[in-house]
């Protein structure tokens, strides 16, 4: 195949023609490109995906990570052990194009690797690595791991995201309309455009778009302004032009913030977060219009066939038959690394997602007395399931995974999982009766996993958070916290009141139904099922980027 003057290779859709390149440092598209760490990699493969079921004009660009992010392993006593092994991916194809950038001021040799769109059903995609014997082995390094907790290596993968990504596109000779940065990771590419292409920031505004997913300040990526500059992060303009282009002020260079201001257009990724991202620049001047298009997950890939089949033929027994199959089959999983045999007739409440502080995985074991009560009730059993990544970096998290590994050897029907990537993502939701999420609000900018859940036939039981208050009808297709007055509760007070409601609505509402109603249960299944399935698609997303991002 030629890469010279790239055409995506599919008839494009008329209303989709505008060309639109789509940075992210990572892309969850299928379990064999071990490329992603969470959600914002599951939200991207999402939308390439849709991307080509739509046949629009637009390509990924992202990074070949030579050992993912990590593999999830035990210790001897169970607890998460990181390893990082090397991928090989036979099915990704050799451009044959090589080209220089400079990071540190030194030339460094990149490499770019095609996915081509029949091999996954998705828009194509672009991988870039630097994993190459030209290289010196700290510029090797750069593509290595994904989020590499060293500030140096991370500032390097960035300006490869960004300021490679912009040359690729050059030499491929994709003319690009729209450069989309998916979060500020790729803010570098700006500098790149400024200095080669627009030359104006007025000109380069016409052209850039920016995701993003961060819903408070300290989570935006900062660095110190002089060692982006060392390393050639501004492709030659000194720290004081940067200053002024950029007008900031401090020595911190503020990834999102400049990205705001470059851009035309920034959206959050849920209404909610459009609410709190608003809020929370509007303390900034000269930053773009923030609007908001909700996050989604593609339908044809997470939601179970069969499943919908029966319920569009209004079979219950189908609808009741086929959840019970696939959650024997994904018990199979927790049996293999537990060695504990869950039973599908039992209630099964799954908590699964990125390992993080505010998302409070072990919110449940607060109040040890309620759980005992909870996991020892024989007269309404019910089965927990735990998994997710912590960053390999993120101690208090690790911590709190390893707690719960401990928690969980004194119970014959609880169990914590490794290995969470899109297949065992994909088992737990069609395994679990109910999806549990409680970040403390407003902390969740979106939370996907929910909606690829609710495609599985698990009821949504969450804080109204992200997502969920553009979904949920609580007691007809979900259950969910009631919000408080957060604003004026300190963060202990929220974790309580969120924590006592949440028990009450278990043993009050969720748990008395599953046993003693299984109409209504089914019911709420089949009312989340449908109102997941066209708005929570993400056709729809993609088709709306088109319309109020690139036009």
């Amino acid at each position: 195949m030629n890469f010279k003057n790239f055409q995506v290779p599919y008839h494009i859709s008329d209303q989709y023609a505008k060309k639109a390149a789509y940075f992210s440092m990572e892309f969850a598209i299928h379990q064999p490109l071990k490329i992603y760490s969470g959600g914002l990699g599951f939200l991207a493969g999402s939308h390439l995906r849709s991307a080509y079921e739509l046949k629009q004009n637009m390509i990924g660009i992202g990074i070949l990570w030579k050992y993912g992010y990590y593999d999830q392993t035990r210790n001897q006593d169970q607890t998460l052990q990181p390893v990082w092994l090397e991928k090989n991916y036979h099915f990704l194809e050799d451009t044959g194009i090589k080209f220089q950038i400079k990071i540190h001021d030194a030339p460094v040799w990149v490499k770019i690797w095609y996915l081509n769109p029949e091999t996954f059903g998705s828009a194509p995609l672009f991988l870039m690595s630097t994993d190459l014997p030209e290289n010196d082995y700290v510029s090797q390094t750069i593509t290595h791991r994904l989020y590499d907790a060293n500030v140096s290596t991370k500032v390097a993968q960035f300006i490869l995201l960004g300021v490679g990504g912009a040359k690729l596109l050059e030499e491929i000779g994709f003319n690009t309309d729209v450069y989309h940065l998916n979060e500020a990771h790729g803010i570098s590419a700006a500098f790149y455009l400024l200095a080669n292409k627009y030359k104006t920031v007025n000109a380069l505004k016409e052209h850039l778009v920016f995701t993003t997913h961060t819903p408070e300040e300290a989570g935006n990526e900062k660095h110190d302004i002089y060692l982006c500059h060392k390393m050639s992060y501004f492709c030659g303009l000194t720290v004081d032009e940067v200053k002024k282009l950029t007008g900031q002020e401090e020595d911190q260079f503020n990834h999102s913030l400049v990205a705001l201001r470059f851009a035309r257009k920034a959206n959050a990724v849920s209404q909610l977060h459009g609410v709190v991202s608003n809020k929370m620049w509007s303390k900034y001047t000269n930053i773009c219009p923030i609007t908001a298009i909700t996050n989604a997950q593609n339908f044809s890939y997470w939601a179970d066939e069969p499943l919908y089949r029966h319920l569009d033929a209004n079979n219950d027994w189908g609808i009741d038959d086929r959840k019970s199959y696939l959650k024997k089959r994904a018990f199979e999983n927790v049996a293999d690394q537990t060695g504990k045999l869950f039973n599908p007739e039992v209630l099964t409440i799954v908590w699964a997602r990125r390992f993080a502080g505010y998302k409070r995985a072990d919110l449940l074991t607060h109040d040890m007395e309620r759980f005992e009560k909870l996991v020892n009730n024989k007269n309404f059993p019910v089965q927990i399931i735990w998994a997710g990544k912590p960053y390999p970096a993120d101690y208090p998290a690790i911590s709190q995974f390893n707690e719960l590994v401990h928690l969980s050897k004194k119970y014959k029907n609880v169990s914590v999982m490794i290995g969470y990537e899109l297949l065992l993502s994909r088992r737990l939701k069609q395994g679990a009766d109910v999806w549990l999420n409680n970040p403390r609000v407003p902390r969740e900018a979106s939370g996907t996993s929910g909606m690829t859940a609710a495609m599985n036939g698990a009821v949504n039981f969450s804080t109204d958070d992200g997502w969920i208050p553009e979904f949920a009808k609580p007691g007809t297709n979900s259950f969910v916290i009631p919000k408080a007055d957060y604003e004026n509760m300190t963060q202990h007070d929220q974790d309580i009141y969120d924590l006592y409601r949440m028990y009450d609505i278990l043993e009050s509402e969720i748990i008395p139904m599953y046993y003693n109603d299984k109409d209504a249960w089914r019911q709420m299944v089949k009312n989340g099922m449908n109102d997941v399935r066209v708005q929570f698609n993400s056709n729809r997303m993609a088709h709306e980027y088109y319309e109020i991002m690139y036009k």
